[in-house]
């Protein structure tokens, strides 16, 4: 097992600790099955109540995929903390890793049973994309981009139109003009427009990156089932959403993710900005390494619950540099256009595409387990203030 230091600290951040409790190589699991038995395991042994919301479609593997719900305490509670994992289906190796760890570790538990908070586990929102190593869905829908309404005009992204044909070029690796291209259009633009136009969401390209679909996804439409059903009474809700892919490697963003406006916000940098040392950014000001975003899931999911108080953070864990994280997506993406590709060259963007979202390295992963756990424990104590 590698463990090949990984760590780019910022300001204000210390390393962890060594962390005591759960053994984490237990924890992070190497495939999606694995990853969900480990979860069901660990929540059985906290006495949580399961459901599992299975999707009729098979695994890389085989197995049987399935959005996993873990409720540790009243389903008629007021207070709730909501933690969530594979919106971005790859990115749940990192994020069921530390679900799976916070449930082994105790401590959770036993301060919102104290609270009088109940806690929501998510397991696995977009199986499809991590049992088969993609980060969209089974539609190649990007889920945080899937939360429009689409009984109105979808957002225009003029951006991802002019750049749709060089992202996905006909070969792969691409060509040396093609480079050549994005490099002009960088330079051009500049590196943050880049971004925005590739990443906001689209609804032009329905085989190109970040596509927002044109209807609801089943991973949509189970969470706005679900959600509902086990927190019928919520008045507090405080959603911690687990996402890898930007920034320094290995650690973690405090992103605002909750309903526009600036009361959702303040709760946010109330509750988990306390002392400035790890602030919570919002991409509205600009504060955030993500550009702003179009049919997001927290602030749709938010309507559910219209007489609640509703504030929440996605935890966004850096791996590699960006140019690597987006050169692993194109490829992906051309992946599936072109599924007569050789099995030597799938195998190798499988790989690619794993290392983009998930670094495997035991400091690594105690570095994100470190970064996650005080998150869930001031949510905890802010619900219990609410």
């Amino acid at each position: 097992m590698s463990t090949t230091s990984t760590m780019s600290m910022i300001p204000g951040l210390m390393p962890p600790p060594p962390l005591s409790g759960p053994d984490l190589n237990a924890c992070f699991a190497p495939d999606y099955a694995g990853a969900r038995a480990r979860f069901v395991e660990a929540a059985r042994e906290a006495g949580a109540a399961l459901q599992a919301c299975v999707l009729p479609l098979p695994g890389r593997q085989a197995e049987t995929l399935a959005l996993d719900v873990a409720r540790l305490g009243r389903t008629d509670a007021a207070r709730w903390l909501v933690v969530s994992s594979g919106c971005h289906g790859v990115e749940g190796f990192c994020g069921s890793g530390i679900q799976v760890a916070a449930l082994r570790a105790g401590a959770l538990q036993a301060a919102a049973q104290a609270a009088d908070v109940s806690v929501l586990m998510l397991h696995a929102l977009n199986p499809h994309g991590f049992s088969h190593l993609r980060r969209v869905t089974q539609e190649n829908v990007d889920l945080n981009r899937n939360f429009a309404d689409f009984a109105l005009p979808l957002p225009d992204n003029a951006g991802y139109r002019d750049l749709h044909a060089l992202l996905l070029p006909e070969a792969w690796p691409p060509s040396g003009d093609n480079a050549q291209a994005l490099t002009a259009y960088i330079a051009h633009h500049g590196l943050r427009a880049f971004q925005a136009a590739v990443s906001q969401g689209q609804h032009s390209h329905p085989d190109g990156l970040f596509f927002g679909g044109h209807g609801p996804t089943w991973s949509r439409r189970t969470l706005e089932e679900v959600l509902p059903a086990q927190m019928p009474q919520a008045q507090h809700i405080a959603w911690v959403d687990l996402h890898t892919g930007l920034g320094p490697s290995g650690v973690a963003e405090r992103i605002y993710c909750g309903p526009p406006g600036k009361a959702g916000l303040d709760l946010a940098r109330a509750w988990w900005g306390q002392g400035g040392a790890v602030p919570v950014t919002s991409t509205d000001d600009g504060s955030s390494v993500s550009a702003p975003l179009t049919g997001l899931m927290a602030p749709a999911l938010a309507r559910l619950w219209p007489q609640a108080t509703f504030t929440g953070v996605a935890l966004e864990y850096g791996t590699l540099p960006f140019e690597a994280v987006m050169q692993a997506l194109r490829a992906d993406h051309w992946l599936h256009r072109h599924p007569e590709a050789a099995p030597g060259q799938r195998h190798e963007i499988a790989r690619q595409i794993r290392d983009a979202f998930y670094v495997d390295a035991d400091d690594w992963r105690a570095q994100v387990v470190a970064q996650a756990l005080p998150v869930f424990h001031q949510a905890v104590q802010g619900l219990a203030r609410a």
